[in-house]
């Protein structure tokens, strides 16, 4: 037997031999059990306190802002696969009327919200996510002034008798995000 033939089989026999570990990258890229988000929003249902703070043109570095308080009213339907909020918000402009429908898509395990002001009565084709980590992320994309913007709204800081949600705009496909909508929101006890 020549030598690098002699070489070739030790080579073969210490790659067969060798233990095989786990790759990290792997185990951390592996499918895992698809969660059932219908009951993300139930934190959601009630009747609530809010206050708005609405930044007028959150692309152009402006702080100027307007602030709302209000109720919030969210009631369930189709068995807590959707949601109906609606908004009565007053402010120095004057009175505001809202009205927001949540819907679970429970095949993609994903929220859409849809939104309607009593102003325009046009309804939002709706930002689209889900819940990880204590927290709701939902994102659309729209144009604002002639720019495709992404949109982004974040349900945080869930307490039982209270949570945060936060609308951002981004114009340069989410690397940088600024505030548009901050609301606090603290239930109203019956």
């Amino acid at each position: 037997m020549k030598l690098y033939e002699r070489i070739s089989q030790c080579a073969l026999v210490v790659t067969l031999a060798w233990p095989i570990a786990p790759n990290p990258s792997m185990a951390a890229n592996a499918p895992s059990a698809i969660r059932d988000g219908q009951h993300d929003f139930d934190f959601n249902f009630g009747t609530w306190h809010t206050h708005i703070k609405r930044i007028l043109a959150p692309l152009s570095g402006s702080q100027e802002f307007m602030e709302l308080d209000g109720v919030v009213t969210v009631r369930k339907v189709w068995g807590g696969r959707a949601q109906l909020e609606e908004i009565e918000a007053d402010g120095h402009k004057g009175h505001w009327e809202g009205m927001t429908l949540f819907l679970y898509n429970a095949d993609a395990h994903q929220w859409s919200q849809s939104f309607v002001d009593s102003a325009s009565g046009v309804l939002t084709p709706g930002l689209v996510g889900s819940f990880g980590n204590d927290r709701g992320e939902l994102y659309e994309q729209d144009t604002v002034g002639g720019r495709t913007i992404l949109i982004r709204g974040t349900w945080s800081d869930i307490k039982p008798d209270s949570h945060h949600f936060e609308e951002d705009f981004s114009d340069d496909g989410g690397t940088t995000w600024h505030p548009a909508l901050i609301a606090e929101l603290t239930r109203i006890k019956s």
